[in-house]
């Protein structure tokens, strides 16, 4: 049995094939903080207290850092939560960035996510702050 506990989750990595356009789709679109990037390697994000961390996969896997090697490959998905009030105004400002919105689904629970992708083709859902609440 573990008797340790683990927090919450501190970082996430996408993998994407152009560091600029991730940057301005997480940066500007989504409003994501900018924490930094070294081009053609890397673009990272502060969310909340945690970390989203885009990498280009062959810079992750390359084995030129001090860091166990890692990546992946295909697509990848990602939920951010939101207030659950500010679902339909994200629903008309994506729209309005011509980001083509895949569903707007409800869930059994009735809270709601949107689903779109990203420049590289990642899924990314915007969650309503409760949808895993009891």
């Amino acid at each position: 049995m573990v008797t340790i506990g683990i927090e919450s989750v501190l970082e996430t990595c996408l993998y994407v094939d152009d560091i600029d356009a991730a940057e301005t789709f997480y940066g500007e679109i989504l409003g994501l903080e900018f924490y930094s990037k070294e081009a053609d390697k890397f673009v990272f994000f502060r969310v909340g207290p945690a970390m989203l961390l885009i990498f280009i996969p062959e810079a992750s896997a390359a084995g030129d850092h001090e860091l166990p090697n890692h990546g992946a490959k295909g697509v990848q998905h990602i939920a951010f939560s939101v207030l659950e009030e500010e679902l339909d105004e994200w629903h008309s400002h994506l729209e309005a960035q011509e980001i083509d919105i895949e569903q707007d689904h409800t869930w059994p629970n009735g809270k709601r996510s949107l689903y779109f992708r990203d420049p590289a083709g990642n899924s990314i859902e915007l969650a309503s702050i409760t949808i895993w609440s009891k």
